[in-house]
Order: structure tokens, then sequence, then C-alpha cells
């Protein structure tokens, strides 16, 4: 990833111990650092492109370290009130040593963790910090600080490469082009489903599941490659589920904002997940096109369960938000809390079913799981995860 653009080689003096700090690479954030004193340094992070909001995702890199030295970091522009930083959430740390010499990769860092309101606001708008403090492991390493685990459209496209080029898994699984970005980046859709055993089977439902609408939430690609790992294995219950239904998987539907590095916006500077409803398809393709491939399979099928895989930043475990009427018949079918519900018993230390929701709030009528449950999809869901 580093290899993309030529990352300017900035010279220092053998005395000088400051930091070097790098964000512009894929998915980097960071827009400017202070030096306090000579441990000590203040971040801002960078907006949204064509916004003036949502700074949470920050992904950056550090070199000229210095080892066991007492190090703080405050980064002072995040913008939401509350936060998992307050709960015990810390901090990313890679180091380039520790995965060459003992294959360790991302691990939690940080010490004396606070999440606080500062004065840095001007007007209605409030900012907050997030200070830590920690040492780097190795001197002269090049170590990475990231809010989440980092999954970029690069990781993504390795991945799929992976599964085209197995001869095994590409007879089941077939990619294709859903369409272009705004960037002109594409957005896959993929069709996994085994080939019929004979002529006169059964109608297969079909199974429609989308993440990363909001870059920002790596985590929602990290559990949509849990799912792909598993349905495209040869587990018994994988071959089972594939002889069953039709999935249709769209694993990212922002790539713009995951390359740029954003945290919830495309590169219109819209949140895409309001979006559901417009006709626009010039400003929001992956949306327009994701909608009518579900309308036409909604043609061909019945589309048994949606879900968007979504990750969350103030609230702990696993958890959903469905969609019920408030003089919804309650029959086990049509009832939305069904499926949730057998999620928390097959996997209780996963899943937490008292965190679910199932209110249809105003604000979220532009969202695809409202939409989808408009068009007709009872078990439409939008998976959120801590």
């Amino acid at each position: 990833v580093r290899g993309i653009c030529p990352l300017k080689q900035i010279v220092h003096q053998k005395e000088d111990n400051t930091l070097i700090f790098e964000a512009r690479f894929e998915s980097g954030n960071l827009q400017k650092v202070v030096k306090v004193n000579e441990f000590e340094y203040q971040l801002t992070l960078r907006a949204d492109l064509y916004t003036s909001r949502h700074m949470q995702w920050y992904y950056f890199q550090v070199s000229n370290t210095q080892a066991g030295m007492p190090y703080r970091f405050t980064i002072v522009n995040f913008t939401k009130r509350n936060s998992l930083y307050k709960r015990g959430l810390r901090p990313l740390l890679y180091s380039e040593a520790d995965a060459k010499k003992y294959s360790i990769g991302w691990q939690r860092t940080g010490n004396e963790i606070k999440y606080y309101k500062n004065n840095a606001g001007q007007g209605e708008r409030q900012y907050f910090s997030l200070t830590w403090t920690f040492q780097f492991p190795h001197d002269q390493d090049t170590c990475y600080f990231a809010h989440c685990y980092p999954y970029t459209y690069s990781n993504l496209q390795e991945y799929l490469v992976a599964i085209s080029k197995d001869p095994v898994k590409s007879k089941f699984c077939k990619i294709h082009i859903l369409c272009h970005s705004l960037a002109g980046n594409i957005v896959y859709v993929l069709t996994i489903t085994n080939p019929p055993k004979s002529t006169g089977g059964t109608e297969r439902k079909a199974v429609i599941l989308t993440a990363r609408v909001h870059p920002g939430e790596t985590n929602s690609s990290w559990i949509m490659k849990g799912f792909l790992d598993y349905i495209l294995g040869d587990s018994s219950k994988a071959q089972l589920l594939r002889d069953n239904f039709v999935f249709k998987v769209v694993p990212m539907l922002n790539p713009d904002g995951v390359i740029v590095g954003n945290h919830r916006c495309s590169l219109a500077g819209q949140d895409l997940n309001r979006k559901y409803r417009s006709k626009v398809k010039k400003y929001y393709p992956s949306i327009w096109y994701t909608r009518n491939m579900i309308k036409r399979v909604m043609e061909e099928c019945e589309v048994f369960l949606y879900c968007d895989i979504h990750g969350h930043n103030m609230k702990k475990n696993v958890f959903m938000y469905g969609c019920e009427r408030k003089q919804q018949v309650k029959t086990a079918y049509r009832n939305p809390r069904v499926f949730p519900l057998f999620l928390s018993k097959s996997c209780p230390d996963k899943f937490s079913f008292p965190d679910c929701r199932f209110r249809v709030r105003k604000s979220k009528e532009g969202t695809g799981r409202v939409v989808m449950w408009k068009m007709g999809i009872n078990n439409s869901y939008t998976l959120e995860a801590s």
C-alpha cells in the first residue's frame, strides 16, 4: 500500500528525535500534528472530504521512534459526545519490527486513556479529545495507529482475486461488477449458490448482504470476510446453505470513502445510508444499483433476508436493528424479532438480543434496512458490532 504514492523523504539531523508522521496512503487519515514537548504530540484529524464533520476514523504512520520512552498523543477534534474510549476501548498499534521479528500484527495499546470535551469548539460546534500514553516497542521502527483494524479496498480486491483463482470456490461464487463509483472504482457484487443438482429443483430463496457503506466502520468488512470465509468453505452447513439459498453480496458499498480515509461519507460528501430512497443515480451509484439489483431479485424469487453490516462507536456487543409496525400481526414467520432471537440462542457469547431495537424512527427512513422493508422484505436488518 505504501508504494502507491511516493512519500517525501524528510532529512533529519542525527540528534533530532522528533517523530515523523505520515498519512498519505490508502485509508489514511491525519491532518496536522503539533509537537508540544519532547514526547508529547497534539493531533488533528481530517474531516470527511467535502464536509466539515465526521472526525472519528484515524490511521497514520509514525517513524523515527525511540523505544521505552513515555509518549503521549492527544487527538483534539473528535465530534462525538460519547465514545467506547470511555468504556475500555484502546487505540490500535502496528509495529513493522514486531511483525517482521515475531509475526505480531495489530495490538491494542495505551494507558491513561481519557475521552473528554475540550475548549476548541466555536459557536455551537463542540470538540472532544482522546488522549493516551504508550511506549514504542523498538528504536527506529515504523509504526501505525488506527481507530479500528484497517481493511482497505486493496485488501478486498486481493481477497476477490484469490476467490476467482480458486478452482473450487469459483464454481459457486461468481464475481461481477455492480457499477463504478464516482471516482471510477469498481463496486463488486458476488452471487453465491451451488449449481442445481437437477433441472426440477425447488426455487431457492435469496439472502442479500451488504457492508462498508460507512468507511470508518472497518469491523463491518471483517465480519463480511468472516461470512464469506464460512459460506465459501466446504463444511456440511455451508454446502446446505448454498444448496438452499442464493446469496447476493455487496462487500464494499463505498470504496471511494474507504480509499480516502473518510469516516462516514462518500465523495459527494453524503451519508450513503440515508440515500436509498434517492432517484439520483449520478451521485450515489452504488446505492442506486444495489436497490435496483434487489428489485430484480425480488421479481425472480422471494428474498428471505436482507442485512447491512455496520460498526458501532458507542455501544458494546453485536446486535441488530429491525423493522416492525406498531400494530403488526405477530405470526412467527412475519415477526422481525425471530431471526435475531435465533442468532442470540445459537451464539450467546457473541450476539446480544437485549441490545436489538425494532422501532422505525423518522430519521432512519432513508436507510437500506427501512427501504428494503418497505419494498416487502420482512427480515430486513442492520447488523451492528462494537
